[in-house]
């Protein structure tokens, strides 16, 4: 791979580092954000939901720009504004400026996914995508590790503001690296082309709408991709919270259980992407529903640190390599020049799921005063996540006995 190559994933891997740090920082300050802003789990829950309100509405959007205009320049200008959101919600003092500038934020990482993960593709050969996009994706659990430690001792000198000043400098300087290293397409095909297959212009719009939305496949893997979001929004945003309150531990201590999900996130990304590329992405991804509900109903049952420690891992396995599979499966099961619209449009099913989410969980454990009807409905939610993807089994099979062909 040439040296702008690896300036490219770097830099992807920087993006998606900053991008989801802001996004899982949040239920870490959040124990602090309750007392200061005199919120309910409720109103806790409609704060996130703003931010996936408009990072899941322009997704898609982005996902049609990456497939035609330079990437630099969008993860440029929008790393850009998600650090101005992250700055922002130091200065929240209610819950309506929490949602409002939490929104800003997340109009910034609209622009994170799609293009990130699009170009990163468009650098590496077929059998690499899935192993290549995970390394990139790292970045969302090193960011999730890394905050987590850094979290408890910026709060410790600075308060929870402190926290959204620090991941909104992050973000501006990452934004800056994407001017100076992002560029959409290699000089060169990345992967030889057949010599009588010359590449033609890309599809229009239109064009584009039609041979996605006619395609069963991308409704299957769509409302997949909903529920598995549901599902993993709950345990990120409550599980700290009820680490202290239920199970009466420290900050430090509830805070590190994220830096264990993110440690096996990494374990799981890796190995689960790399078997992926060699016995196909709908098999994995019913594996890593079936890996998430198994840690979320453990945190159901948790009665201890231990528990709550096993209930970490098995989820953070199974989120780990989520997000890759799912992207890389765009490239394999559909045309390749509609794969950066198809992730964005994937991105606004998981709009819906994780918007839903937190408000829905937060309700839960108002109204039951527990966590436990929260959690389960994680499980479910990650079960049904694996079972609508069946039917693709044999589809995926097919589509991959073509290509060897």
């Amino acid at each position: 791979m040439s040296r702008r190559g690896v300036a490219v994933i770097a830099a992807g891997f920087c993006t998606l580092f900053i991008a989801f740090g802001i996004r899982y920082s949040y239920g870490l300050i959040l124990p602090y954000m309750l007392t200061s802003l005199g919120i309910s789990k409720t109103e806790a829950g409609m704060i996130f939901s703003a931010y996936f309100v408009t990072a899941t509405s322009l997704s898609p959007f982005f996902g049609f720009l990456c497939d035609r205009l330079d990437s630099k320049h969008i993860l440029t200008i929008f790393v850009a504004i998600l650090g101005i959101g992250a700055l922002l919600m130091s200065q929240a003092s209610s819950v309506l400026q929490a949602a409002l500038f939490f929104a800003v934020a997340g109009i910034g990482h609209s622009a994170c996914w799609a293009p990130v993960v699009t170009v990163v593709m468009r650098w590496v050969k077929p059998q690499q995508r899935g192993f290549s996009v995970s390394v990139v994706d790292l970045g969302t659990t090193v960011g999730i590790a890394t905050w987590s430690l850094l979290i408890p001792v910026i709060i410790a000198n600075g308060g929870w503001q402190a926290v959204w000043v620090w991941l909104g400098i992050t973000a501006l300087a990452v934004a800056a690296l994407n001017f100076l290293c992002i560029k959409s397409h290699p000089p060169t095909p990345a992967i030889p082309q057949p010599a009588a297959q010359p590449a033609g212009p890309a599809p229009s719009l239109r064009d584009t709408a039609k041979t996605i939305f006619r395609n069963d496949r991308f409704y299957l893997i769509g409302f997949s991709y909903l529920l598995i979001s549901f599902s993993i929004l709950i345990p990120f945003t409550f599980m700290t919270s009820f680490a202290i309150q239920n199970l009466t531990l420290g900050y430090a201590v509830a805070s590190g259980l994220l830096v264990v999900i993110a440690a096996s996130g990494a374990i799981g990304k890796l190995a689960l992407a790399y078997l992926s590329d060699r016995t196909g992405r709908i098999k994995i991804m019913m594996l890593c529903g079936l890996l998430t509900a198994t840690g979320a109903a453990l945190m159901a049952y948790a009665n201890g640190f231990a528990a709550l420690l096993a209930a970490a891992v098995f989820f953070g396995i199974g989120y780990g390599s989520l997000w890759a599979i799912y992207a890389a499966s765009a490239r394999d099961l559909f045309d390749k020049q509609c794969a950066g619209a198809i992730i964005g449009l994937w991105t606004l099913f998981h709009g819906v799921g994780s918007v839903f989410s937190p408000i829905l969980g937060g309700w839960l454990i108002d109204t039951t005063g527990g966590y436990y009807w929260a959690f389960m409905l994680a499980v479910a939610s990650s079960l049904l996540a694996s079972l609508i993807l069946l039917p693709l089994l044999r589809t995926e099979a097919m589509v991959r006995a073509e290509a060897m062909a």
